[in-house]
């Protein structure tokens, strides 16, 4: 059933699921949402899985008009909202009458906003998700960002009453102009001079306008490391953080690649993940080491939040 047309798609509006997992091996990534924990919190407001489809929305928002009568509601990064000419929360589940207009204003905080329908966007299935992976066009629409004129359905199988899920605030604290991003150091931190974990660990990066879905390009004092010799290519999870020649890291994120051959320093955890997904060109970004206990903690606390 078609839900909403695309007036204006915004800076890049790309509809992701929670991933595609299990074909890493095959080198095809993941990719889904930058900020999990907001596109989940998205679907519990509506009562949908949380593996139903959104649309992820970055810096600038898309200007959509309904097709037909349906809800929808906002997560993640705080915008201006329009619903017609009125001004509308996020976090709420919205009534949007059919030929109503829906549109994003402007961006206070955060990167990335997370637009849920009930039942979720209906695209094709690929490898058992519906998520957009840009570098290589496969999943979501014709695995492309959305542009004007196109029509997204939903897997609403009726018009329902607006949920009455209690308005829900952000599951993570929106970082304003940077983040202090939490890590586990290795599996290659040896390949690294201690200096250069230092600096690593020391050091206020900026996120240049190099950046994307695919990894933040850090600027900064660059990271020295142990030799000039390169391991070999091996896995490169979500957080990993790259050191190349250069010295200057690379968070690999959603879309990064599977496999890479620079020394691999730390990883991101888990629970800030969408925290650094909610980091833009300009934004700064720093490294605070903690252990496997402590993450786990963190991530336990972040999930206990989205299902309080």
């Amino acid at each position: 059933m078609m839900a909403l047309r695309v007036d204006k798609p915004g800076m890049l509006s790309t509809v992701q699921d929670l991933g595609r997992w299990g074909y890493q091996n095959l080198g095809v990534p993941v990719a889904g949402p930058m900020d999990r924990c907001s596109h989940r919190l998205a679907n519990v407001l509506l009562g949908n899985p949380p593996e139903a489809a959104t649309l992820e929305v970055t810096l600038i928002g898309p200007e959509l008009t309904a097709e037909r009568r349906t809800h929808l509601v906002v997560t993640g990064a705080e915008f201006d909202l329009f619903l017609d000419d009125a001004t509308v929360p996020t976090g709420v589940p919205l009534n949007v009458p059919a030929g109503s207009r829906f549109r994003f204003g402007r961006r206070r905080r955060g990167a990335r906003a997370y637009v849920a329908v009930p039942g979720g966007f209906d695209v094709p299935i690929w490898l058992g998700s519906r998520a957009t992976h840009l570098p290589s066009g496969l999943g979501g629409l014709a695995g492309r960002a959305l542009v004007a004129g196109d029509c997204l359905g939903s897997r609403e199988t009726a018009a329902a009453a607006v949920p009455t899920v209690r308005r829900r605030g952000p599951v993570l604290a929106l970082p304003e102009g940077g983040a202090r991003i939490r890590v586990m150091l290795g599996p290659q931190e040896a390949l690294c001079a201690p200096e250069g974990i230092e600096t690593f660990r020391t050091t206020r990066y900026a996120v240049t306008d190099r950046s994307d879905r695919m990894g933040y390009r850090l600027s900064g004092p660059a990271v020295t490391l142990a030799s000039s010799a390169e391991p070999l290519s091996d896995a490169t999870p979500t957080g990993t953080v790259q050191i190349p020649g250069s010295g200057q890291p690379i968070v690999l994120m959603a879309d990064g690649q599977t496999t890479g051959g620079y020394p691999k320093l730390a990883t991101v955890i888990s629970a800030d993940l969408p925290v650094a997904g909610q980091l833009g060109p300009g934004d700064w970004m720093e490294f605070a080491v903690c252990d496997r206990a402590a993450a786990l903690r963190a991530l336990i606390a972040q999930e206990q939040a989205l299902l309080a």
